[in-house]
């Protein structure tokens, strides 16, 4: 499942893209507030790693830092949640906003590792929710998935549950239920690179 996104943003991408769907923005964020995540990671935001998330604050949507995992006492932390039959409405929710994901296939280590990205959108989301912070842990928020598209279902058999902007607001503030959102892209929405060949 994914556990790895990848977050070089344009500042200036971003504020086109919230302009042009109508979605405000705080006037203190500049885009610090985006720009988060480590560059001696190439980017990639992994379990544990802190990311820039959206979320909804009053009618307008604020960029917070969160971790990407919630810890569980005796368990591995929840960077995965599935959306099938749930209702979201009482939820935090929130999105990662991403340039990429990352597949992994094989069963031995190191894996191969695919990259996913949007051409139609090179800026789009990732539905997710998040968790306050608790005791010495910070806020914290998980990735949801879905049932896989026939670009993803080669590569895995459950996929995350991906938004273009043109839904982010939809996701943050509408409501009501959210079935369509979860509904897997169609076929070439995602264009994939073979970034590391696995381990035979």
């Amino acid at each position: 499942m994914c556990n790895r996104a990848k977050q070089k943003l344009s500042w200036q991408e971003y504020i086109g893209i919230m302009q042009r769907e109508a979605l405000q923005i705080p006037a203190h964020q500049t885009e610090l507030d985006l720009m988060v995540s480590d560059p001696a990671k190439d980017y990639e935001v992994g379990i544990g790693d802190k990311g820039a998330i959206m979320v909804p604050a009053g009618d307008q949507v604020e960029l917070a830092t969160m971790k990407f995992g919630k810890p569980q006492p005796g368990r591995g932390p929840l960077f995965n949640f599935r959306s099938d039959g749930r209702n979201f409405s009482d939820s935090k929710r929130c999105i990662m906003p991403v340039d990429g994901f990352f597949e992994f296939t094989g069963t031995k280590s190191p894996k191969a590792k695919h990259l996913f990205t949007v051409p139609a959108s090179r800026l789009f989301g990732i539905a997710s929710i998040w968790f306050p912070a608790e005791g010495n842990e910070p806020a914290s928020f998980a990735m949801l998935t879905t049932q896989p598209g026939p670009d993803i279902k080669p590569f895995h058999d459950r996929q995350i549950v991906i938004l273009t902007p043109d839904k982010w607001g939809t996701w943050l503030f509408d409501n009501t239920r959210h079935e369509d959102l979860f509904r897997p892209l169609p076929a070439a929405t995602f264009a994939h690179q073979l970034v590391r060949p696995g381990k035979d």
